[in-house]
């Protein structure tokens, strides 16, 4: 692209400190994981501080969730690059895991601690504020969208709302800046949540013969479910950056606690199914079906499988005029190409894409491994790093297109 930036006027209009300081804000409006909800707390903060900046957000509900919508005209006609981010966060867990407050932003050796510190409230700053910087250059052509949606973590019903209320009918890409370590990663792998029933006949323990144990079909179907994840692997391989499909029990339900005399008359297993390219997602669902059918017939078990939810791989050509943008965006403001690389879970990218029509691309601050984990950070140094380098490609792709 032959598109001169002006890094020094958009590093100019990026305060460091203020950067900083509403990242640690983000992260200590603490954002209770009831019933998974919880971002409201995050959304009247980001209200505020778009008041500030005199933008306006379109507000919309999802499932009773809040999400934000900001889109900014440069003043000339072009393309609408979109940059996402999610303001739900998952449950601290065990706080005795953790050495830092987990809604503490305590900075410690340069690393800025808590949950969704790198999952992903460090993004959801940064891109604001590349966007805040892009803003106060100067005008620019077509249009800027920042979509803050909800329960991210969960169902992402947020990301279905917006593809569902039209808000990427017209944009040409989306920057999903979650935390992928310095690489763009244009691929992400597919998921697929299930959950198996299994019906027998409840008995006493002491007279098996009167009833029908669920248990043991269950365990037939894992290593059934083990088996054709082998042969899933020897089918379509290892596929780098995104390695290898797996069909991961997860979760067992079955009887009533601590009732060692009582045989089961249901139980239930939970499926997390992770796909890549290569794998189709209806042809799969039709083999496991097949495996949990095999597995119970014989021994008079019934059993069903319900799809909870289907999230198919997605992939966007690295070639593609906004990734090869963020590309050499991030080698002008690091110094170096940076890796192209795969999300190993999913994004609310995957449902923009696959559901939305429109390409889309993960890369923002913090690690690829940190997020879910006890003492969760960002590096401090990361903030304005990544928000200058949202602000560089967002320049490149915009002028480049118009």
């Amino acid at each position: 692209m032959g598109v001169t930036v002006d890094i020094a006027s958009l590093d100019a209009g990026i305060d460091e400190q203020e950067l900083i300081e509403f990242t640690r804000e983000l992260v200590r409006t603490h954002t209770p994981h009831e019933e998974g909800r919880g971002e409201r707390a995050v959304a009247d903060l980001l209200r505020a501080k778009f008041a500030e900046w005199d933008w306006e957000a379109e507000y919309f509900e999802a499932d009773g969730r809040p999400n934000l919508v900001v889109t900014l005209s440069g003043g000339a006609p072009g393309p609408t690059l979109a940059f996402e981010g999610h303001m739900d966060v998952v449950a601290e867990g065990d706080p005795e895991q953790w050495t830092v407050d987990p809604f503490g932003g305590e900075i410690r050796d340069g690393k800025l601690y808590g949950r969704g510190a790198a999952d992903m409230k460090s993004g959801v700053a940064a891109m604001l504020y590349g966007t805040r910087a892009l803003q106060l250059s100067g005008p620019f052509p077509g249009r800027v969208r920042l979509l803050l949606l909800s329960d991210e973590e969960g169902m992402m019903t947020g990301a279905k709302a917006a593809v569902a209320n039209g808000f990427v009918r017209d944009v040409d890409g989306v920057i999903c800046c979650e935390p992928e370590g310095d690489e763009v990663c244009p691929i992400s792998k597919g998921a697929i949540r299930l959950r198996v029933d299994f019906t027998g006949v409840m008995s006493h323990g002491a007279m098996p013969f009167q009833g029908r144990n669920t248990l043991p079909a269950m365990a037939r179907t894992v290593l059934a479910l083990e088996a054709l994840e082998h042969t899933l692997i020897r089918e379509v391989g290892d596929r780098p950056p995104l390695g290898a499909p797996s069909i991961t029990p997860t979760v067992v339900r079955a009887g009533t606690p601590d009732q060692m005399n009582t045989i089961t008359g249901t139980s239930a297993l939970y499926l997390d199914v992770r796909t890549v390219p290569g794998v189709d997602h209806e042809t799969l669902l039709k083999r496991i079906g097949q495996c949990v059918d095999t597995a119970t017939r014989e021994s008079g078990i019934g059993s069903s499988v319900t799809v909870i939810d289907d999230r198919p791989w997605v992939e966007t050509a690295s070639d593609t005029s906004f990734v090869t943008a963020l590309v050499d965006a991030h080698e002008i403001v690091n110094g170096a190409r940076p890796s192209l690389g795969g999300v190993p879970g999913t994004t609310d990218g995957t449902i923009l894409t696959h559901y939305g029509e429109v390409p889309s691309v993960v890369y923002g601050p913090g690690g690829k491994w940190i997020a879910h984990k006890a003492d969760e950070f960002v590096a401090v140094d990361d903030l304005k790093r990544y928000a200058l380098t949202y602000a560089v490609a967002a320049h490149r792709f915009l002028h480049a297109r118009s």
